[in-house]
């Protein structure tokens, strides 16, 4: 028997739908997914059972197929991987041409297509005198950032090596970088200290409605840590469980702070750069640059790759072969890269992220209004963050917002799992190339499961 603590996996008969995006032709879970589903939940542990229980056969541009002939439409991006749309054909020829090439795995041995992807990066590098590193996932890219900013603060101070970072903040699942995360509940299997890693209140303007940088400075002294230890301060341009920005003047403050007291600032861009919100890179959207940036997910479209940007003096600190990564480089991984970059541009990705995003953003803002339950809706561009709530007490509600993306997954539109601050945020997160008509559909389902709930009523039956 089926079973999971967030989604139902007992076959639901349901009405077909046949719209213009979407199908939904059989029960959910489909019959024809149940066997695979039941192998995976037999034989992988309960900790991947997570998601809404479509089995993806396929995924083209902003829509994802089942084996059974259903169709949804996308509101993941594959968890924001896919901002050039999924199976964009360039990225796909890119990967087959150099499969086809018989080059699949160099280490850190030199290849065409990585030189290719560094150049391409460092084109649009705001950080004066640049380089790069690549590496696979966003994880590593972390801990790379935390090594060059501790290991140059050392050159300074012996003792700067302290991290800053946020409360509520993600960077990650490896050791350091869930340390520098902001999240107490996945650090609970870490029973020894790990020393040096400071978080304090992120200004989201929702659950942190007044925190001026003063105060920042303020919670600093509290902790005991004088900015002459300090070796970076690390955050997401938004933080990624809320899609929660913080206020221009506080992250422009930081920045001056930063360059007075020689430390670096570390944007973790691993969700939001490459278009997501409007702007190539979020950080764009405070005024300010940084002296290292974190990227990954959306680099390639596609497969796994990552990449840190930073300031040639950080960079060049280790020596030859202290920060090499078995599959970082790979020639297939940077040539869909390199294919994925060239898409963004040609097709004009982040302005339509930005104009679609005045869309998104002003059809759930409107729902918000008129629906209490939607406690604040975060983002900017083509990312968005619901954060669910109960009316009465203004706590987070997870139930409600599984129950909501269940609604919608059932009316062929698919988000992936709540999460952020109580589990209860609903990411919206559609493919960059998702056409308006697409997009207004996406809102009706939504609109719909929402009304379904028994939250609010449908606003054209009002």
């Amino acid at each position: 028997m089926l079973s999971t603590n967030l989604f139902r996996l007992e076959p639901q008969s349901l009405p077909q739908i046949r719209s213009k995006y979407r199908r939904i032709l059989t029960s959910l879970p489909a019959p024809q997914s149940i066997p695979i589903l039941e192998s995976l939940q037999r034989n992988e542990p309960r900790a991947m059972l997570c998601q809404p229980p479509v089995i993806w056969d396929k995924a083209k541009d902003f829509q994802v197929f089942d084996p059974s002939g259903n169709v949804w439409l996308d509101w993941t991006s594959g968890v924001l991987v896919a901002n050039v749309g999924h199976s964009h054909p360039k990225v796909k020829q890119a990967i087959i041409d150099a499969v086809e090439n018989d080059l699949l795995h160099t280490f850190a041995f030199p290849n065409e297509n990585r030189e290719t992807l560094v150049r391409a990066l460092l084109a649009k590098s705001p950080i004066p005198l640049s380089k790069v590193y690549l590496f696979t996932t966003g994880s590593e890219t972390v801990e790379c950032a935390i090594k060059l900013a501790r290991t140059y603060g050392q050159t300074l101070v012996p003792q700067k090596t302290a991290i800053v970072t946020f409360q509520n903040a993600f960077h990650g699942r490896t050791l350091g970088a869930q340390m520098a995360g902001g999240i107490p509940n996945l650090k609970t299997w870490i029973k020894e200290p790990v020393g040096g890693f400071y978080q304090l209140p992120f200004p989201d303007g929702f659950r942190v409605p007044h925190y001026s940088f003063s105060d920042f400075l303020e919670s600093l002294h509290g902790s005991g840590l004088s900015s002459d230890r300090i070796a970076g301060v690390m955050l997401e341009s938004y933080q990624g469980g809320g899609a929660s920005f913080a206020p221009t003047q506080f992250i422009q403050e930081l920045r001056a702070w930063c360059d007075a007291n020689q430390i670096q600032l570390i944007f973790d861009e691993v969700q939001a750069a490459f278009g997501r919100t409007g702007k190539y890179f979020a950080f764009e959207h405070y005024g300010v640059v940084p002296d290292l940036i974190c990227c990954g997910k959306g680099l390639s479209g596609s497969l796994p790759i990552s990449a840190v940007i930073g300031r040639s003096a950080l960079m060049d600190l280790q020596e030859p072969g202290e920060m090499t990564s078995t599959h970082a480089g790979n020639p297939v991984c940077c040539a869909a890269a390199v294919a994925s970059l060239k898409v963004i541009d040609e097709e004009n990705l982040v302005e339509r992220a930005k104009t679609s995003g005045e869309i998104l953003h002003r059809c759930l803002n409107r729902l918000r209004d008129k629906n209490d339950v939607i406690g604040a809706v975060h983002g900017k561009g083509l990312v968005a963050g619901l954060h669910i709530v109960d009316p009465q007490t203004g706590a987070p509600d997870s139930h409600a917002a599984a129950e909501l993306i269940y609604q919608c997954f059932i009316r062929g539109l698919l988000l992936f799992a709540p999460l952020g601050f109580g589990g209860a945020t609903i990411k919206v997160c559609p493919p960059l190339t998702t056409p308006e008509d697409a997009l207004t559909e996406a809102l009706e389902v939504f609109e719909e499961a929402l009304a379904s709930i028994g939250q609010i009523q449908p606003i054209a039956s009002q």
